[in-house]
């Protein structure tokens, strides 16, 4: 049995999907049908290491170096049914923060560090202020964004006016580009012309973490 039969073997025992496990060790989902497949066979030894952490089997019971899992004593607590495990986190800034209305001037200067589902890859987060991006966004709420220069219309993205900052829909038109609120009760921010020039899209809103 090859390490890529023990990895498919386990996973499946464990009712694990290939795209979770991919998930979890930070590769795609084609990665890990490779693996398992046998072809791609000389798999990083980190890799190795969290499938094995993820399975909750030794790294030499994958290798073959032993023939059984390791005892269930040995692994880390299972997750109780009905309850899904923690995803894999990646800890990013959370830089000031930025107006859900009236566009505030957004704080450089980075207040902590927060985790975040690996999975949205965002390279820093905000704290949102305000109700216009209600009932979507709420005010408080932490928008984990991805840092891009262009989103696709009607995206939600974190986007500077100058020295401002706001959150909100965005629409590229042929002469103007519109900021759209989600909640109706506010009204969209245009701007054409020279006043184009001072939008600058800071990133795409891709996730968001709110208090219970």
């Amino acid at each position: 049995m090859t390490v890529g039969d023990r990895i498919r073997k386990v996973r499946q025992e464990q009712d694990v999907t290939q795209q979770e496990l991919a998930d979890y060790i930070g590769v795609s989902k084609q990665a890990v049908y490779k693996y398992e497949n046998n072809i791609v066979t000389n798999i990083p030894t980190d890799k190795v290491d969290a499938i094995a952490k993820r399975l909750r089997v030794s790294p030499a019971y994958l290798m073959g170096w032993e023939e059984q899992p390791a005892p269930a004593a040995s692994r880390e607590p299972t997750v109780p049914p009905g309850f899904e495990p923690m995803p894999a986190m990646d800890v990013v800034p959370l830089v000031g923060r930025i107006a859900c209305g009236t566009p505030i001037t957004a704080e450089e200067n980075i207040d902590q560090m927060v985790c975040v589902p690996s999975r949205w890859h965002s390279t820093f987060t905000l704290t949102c202020k305000g109700d216009s991006m209600e009932p979507r966004i709420h005010d408080g709420d932490l928008v984990a964004i991805r840092s891009q220069p262009e989103v696709e219309n009607g995206e939600i993205a974190a986007v500077r006016i100058g020295e401002e900052a706001t959150l909100k829909h965005v629409y590229l038109h042929e002469n103007f580009i519109e900021l759209r609120p989600e909640n109706p009760a506010f009204s969209s921010i245009i701007l054409s012309r020279e006043d184009m020039n001072t939008v600058v899209i800071e990133g795409k809103a891709v996730g968001l973490c709110r208090d219970i």
